[in-house]
């Protein structure tokens, strides 16, 4: 289905519902970057909606790696093993249910994405510390600004280092009938550090 080796699969490939968040192609490809994925890691995507950051990681890490993509929302574990089958992605075990308590019995990762958490970053953000390898990375995406500040908070009391926070604004072509126009997206916040 993606024949290429880099991110940055267009939305469109991917099966999506209103109701289940994805992570906009442009937005997924820095989160991708800044994770630092190599063959053969552990990975964990929480909160992981329609499972494009799954998919992607999928690639980047071939097929020695793993992949547990986690989410409480049956339509998004729904959506996100839809993915996978359509990308012929074999290397993700799909998990049903709260991060906070399935994540406790998996192995130590390599590389951590979260995404949509229910209000709770904090707690997931803590739990992940001690499930992420020294020298691991941990790559959160937000949109609102009060997840913003309690990952940053929360990181600064934490055994992490180079923590590195980047926004994107995102402005995307369409074609109208007299033109084209570009039409902006929400902004992302992405912040990115490395276990110590």
């Amino acid at each position: 289905m993606w024949k290429h080796k880099t991110p940055g699969i267009p939305d469109e490939l991917f099966d999506r519902a209103d109701e289940v968040p994805i992570t906009k192609e442009e937005a997924r490809v820095i989160q991708i970057s800044k994770s630092r994925l190599c063959e053969g890691q552990i990975v964990y995507d929480i909160g992981c909606g329609s499972g494009s950051v799954s998919v992607e990681a999928a690639y980047q890490i071939g097929p020695l790696g793993k992949i547990f993509a986690i989410d409480i929302d049956p339509k998004a574990i729904e959506l996100t093993k839809k993915n996978l089958n359509k990308f012929g992605i074999s290397n993700v075990t799909v998990i049903s249910g709260n991060a906070l308590e399935k994540i406790t019995d998996l192995p130590l990762a390599d590389v951590i994405f979260i995404g949509g958490t229910g209000g709770e970053t904090s707690e997931i953000i803590k739990l992940c510390e001690g499930k992420l390898k020294q020298g691991g990375r941990i790559v959160i995406g937000t949109i609102l600004i009060e997840t913003l500040y309690s990952v940053i908070s929360t990181m600064e009391k934490l055994s992490f280092s180079s923590v590195d926070i980047t926004q994107v604004t995102i402005s995307k072509s369409r074609r109208t009938s007299t033109g084209t126009m570009m039409l902006a997206r929400n902004p992302v916040t992405i912040v990115s550090a490395t276990r110590i």
